[in-house]
């Protein structure tokens, strides 16, 4: 100890940690989702053409993490968590009730690739990426009210590919991994109101679901 000390050697913690086949652990978080709307017609305003402004708020999430080594820099990666957040919004062009808080509690289930550097002492940088899946538990799709009536409805199911980076710590007892990942629908998440001229959902040609997350893994 006293030759590491002197000599200026790092010491290395958990040094076969990679080398296991199979790893788990579980990651705790925080989240913001929006919205991104595609217009049939553009609407000159003040606003960009916007027929809704979105106010984010900061959500949580908490999860598991399955590991399996593919080889020393590439690991695959299912990582199942839920997702609690809430998104407030403004339709500009409506008099009165055009205020909707969206409060959403999505099940989340990414398959990633994670791609890292050689090892440097403790740490280890990567990028990760791959697609995703949730069940949107508070989606409203089968309500039969829409925004007539104050409802704002969503598809129960959406589709993502997600794509970030972070650094592995590895720590006396466990391996701290904090990343950021951003998360973007490929699918029309919107339920249209029943009105097909509805000025609320008429001139939706696709809204789409995006997310930031910020996690922290202890494995």
């Amino acid at each position: 100890m006293n030759a590491q000390f002197f000599s200026g050697e790092k010491v290395i913690n958990n040094p076969n940690f990679d080398q296991q086949r199979y790893s788990w652990g579980y990651f705790l978080g925080f989240n913001t989702y929006d919205f991104d709307f595609n217009y049939k017609n553009v609407i000159d305003s003040k606003l960009l053409g916007k027929d809704f402004v979105a106010d984010r708020t900061i959500g949580f999430n908490v999860g598991l993490v399955g590991n399996m080594r593919l080889n020393n820099n590439l690991d695959l990666r299912l990582e199942p968590g839920v997702a609690f957040n809430r998104l407030n919004f403004q339709f500009w062009k409506a008099d009165g009730d055009s205020f909707r808080e969206i409060n959403s509690t999505y099940v989340h289930i990414p398959l990633l690739l994670k791609f890292s550097t050689d090892r440097i002492n403790n740490f280890k940088p990567f990028v990760v990426g791959g697609v995703s899946t949730s069940l949107n538990l508070s989606s409203n799709e089968n309500n039969p009210d829409d925004n007539r009536d104050g409802q704002f409805r969503m598809k129960t199911n959406s589709y993502y590919y997600e794509i970030g980076f972070g650094v592995d710590l590895y720590l006396y007892y466990f391996k701290f991994s904090p990343s950021i990942r951003g998360v973007f629908s490929i699918s029309d998440d919107l339920v249209r109101d029943d009105d097909p001229n509805s000025m609320f959902t008429s001139n939706v040609d696709k809204m789409s679901t995006r997310a930031v997350f910020i996690n922290f893994t202890f494995q």
